[in-house]
Parts: C-alpha cells; sequence; structure tokens
C-alpha cells in the first residue's frame, strides 16, 4: 500500500445549488484512525460516499488506495470495507447468513468465508447467537455484526459512518474495544462522528468539520491544546443571581462563557481561581473543575447553535 490511503484536495461535492462539501484538504495514512468531527450537515456523510466510491467529486482531487474513485470505484470498493450510519442487515436471516451472502458479493469461496465468519463472530462476540434470526438482536448486537460483516473481505480501508450511535454505554465500549484491536491489526479506519467520546477515544487525527469545511485538524490532545484551556472551571448559582457575575469574575479566566444554567471559565489554573472566586465574595451553588475535553474545542469551532 502506497503510504497515503486517502488523498483529497479542494475536494467538493454539490447538490444542485447546494454545496455539502466545500473544497477540503485531507490526507489519512496507512494504520491510523482518521476522524471526521462535526455536527449533523457539516458534510460528513458525503465526503465518506466520495471516499467509497458512491458518490461522484463534484471537482477537486481524490484518491483512495491509490485509485481514482471516478473510474476505478470497483477496484476501490472491492478492498473498502463499510459500516454505514444505519443497519443495512437482512432481519429476517440469521446472524451467519448475513455473512454468508455478504462474502458472497466479493465471490469468496463457501469454505473460506466459513472461516472468516468463524472469526469474525468470535471477535465481535456473536458466535453463540450464529444461528439466531437478527430481528431480536439487540442494538449493540447488530451494529457488533454489521462491522464484523463489513471485514468479511479483509479490507484495506474500513469507513464507518456514526459506529456508536444509538448504543448504551457498555455497547459503545465493546465497539470501541474492536476497533482498537484492528488499528492494532494494521487495518486503517475512517470514522465521522458527533460524540466527542467516539473521537477522543478512536482517533489518532480527525478534522473538525462545519458547513462543508474543515474548522481544524489536529489529533485530540493538540486541537484541546490549540483551542481550550487545560481546565475548565464550572459555576452554577441560585436562580436569579447569575446575572452580572460574568462582569464580577473579569479577568479571572482566559475565556468565560454565560449560559443561561452556568458560568464557564476556561483557565490553566483552576484551584487558584476558585480561591480568587471567594476573595471576591461570589457563593456559587456547585463548583465543577473538569478537564478540557474535544466538547469544548468543538462547540467553540461550531458555536452551541442547534443545526437541524
Amino acid at each position: 500500500m502506497s503510504e497515503i490511503v486517502v488523498e483529497a484536495a479542494g475536494l467538493t461535492k454539490r447538490f444542485g445549488a447546494f454545496t455539502a462539501v466545500d473544497g477540503i484538504d485531507f490526507v489519512v495514512r496507512p494504520g491510523e484512525a482518521f476522524g471526521f468531527l462535526g455536527p449533523n450537515g457539516a458534510g460528513k456523510s458525503s465526503t465518506m460516499r466520495m471516499i467509497g466510491a458512491t458518490s461522484p467529486v463534484s471537482q477537486g482531487h481524490l484518491r483512495v488506495l491509490g485509485r481514482d474513485p471516478a473510474t476505478d470505484g470497483a477496484a476501490i470498493r472491492s478492498r473498502l470495507g463499510v459500516v454505514p450510519q444505519e443497519n443495512t442487515l437482512d432481519a429476517e436471516l440469521s446472524v451467519y447468513e448475513n455473512l454468508l451472502i455478504y462474502g458472497r458479493y466479493f465471490d469468496l469461496p463457501r469454505r473460506v468465508i466459513n472461516e472468516r465468519v468463524a472469526e469474525l463472530l468470535d471477535f465481535v462476540e456473536l458466535t453463540d447467537r450464529r444461528e439466531d434470526r437478527v430481528d431480536p438482536l439487540s442494538g449493540g448486537m447488530k451494529r457488533r455484526l454489521t462491522i464484523a460483516r463489513a471485514l468479511v473481505n479483509q479490507p484495506d480501508l474500513l469507513l464507518l459512518d456514526e459506529p456508536t450511535t444509538g448504543l448504551d454505554p457498555q455497547a459503545r465500549h465493546l465497539v470501541w474495544d474492536r476497533l482498537y484491536r484492528l488499528k492494532q491489526r494494521g487495518v486503517t479506519l475512517v470514522v465521522t462522528t458527533h460524540y466527542m467520546d467516539d473521537a477522543e477515544q478512536l482517533c489518532d487525527r480527525l478534522v473538525v468539520m462545519d458547513q462543508g469545511r474543515i474548522a481544524a485538524e489536529g489529533s485530540p490532545r493538540e486541537l484541546i491544546a490549540r483551542y481550550v484551556t487545560r481546565e475548565v472551571l464550572e459555576l452554577r448559582f441560585a436562580a436569579g443571581l447569575q446575572d452580572g457575575v460574568a462582569d464580577s469574575v473579569h479577568g479571572l479566566a482566559k475565556r468565560v462563557e454565560d449560559l443561561p444554567d452556568r458560568l464557564l471559565l476556561y483557565t490553566d489554573e483552576a484551584d487558584q481561581v476558585v480561591a480568587e472566586i471567594a476573595d471576591r465574595g461570589l457563593e456559587p451553588e456547585s463548583v465543577v473543575v473538569r478537564r478540557s475535553t474535544l466538547e469544548d474545542v468543538f462547540l467553540r469551532l461550531t458555536g452551541r447553535s442547534l443545526v437541524e
């Protein structure tokens, strides 16, 4: 495999007059987990469909596994594994039959498919559900089966669109663990998500997308260091007592956000700020000191307004 798995320059996707992806540049290297983080409508899924050679590029340069999706789509798709945002399993068939049929799409012999099915069901902890129909499985089981299905052809590149949407915490952690193991095996992962935990747990590097453009790029740690402080101090006050408090804490933090239910102070020295708040006679109902996260970066870059 070449040193770059996916290379994009000026990548653009238009739907009529609407521009979903607006001239973005990025590269994905072998063996890394690369993420697209952004709100709904940011252009993440449109970018993934272009990478997956299922949606044509409107403008710009795109190479996937060294090939041009416009002319080599079939060859690219044969080396991809795809975990779509919605489970597309056949609910009336068994767990085994879903994997068997998918393996046949790649013209794999039944003997090879059976060997891989046994390995994959063990990998996603579904061996004991092999003959069960898909319909009654839990959401977490269906998600793990979808991941197993995407691995039947032993792909060089695995595309995961919102891989943990709708999962409970236990199922999410199991999916994280299995994806981390794939990365250890050298599988290149490209992930889209609007879950900060997914991005921090899974991604070596990521881009933050907003309104079709890339707002920032780097590792989770680099982005936190670049755009927010080391710590965040959250102050909550009794109803009606928060008005004017932002003026009272002026100069204590690098940045202050005055939200309807709390005050956020971004600082590298939270304990010192807590002491200074007390010296100024302020009496919040609760004081919480936490480390800054990707969510703080995300909200700073994309805003707090709801995007429909």
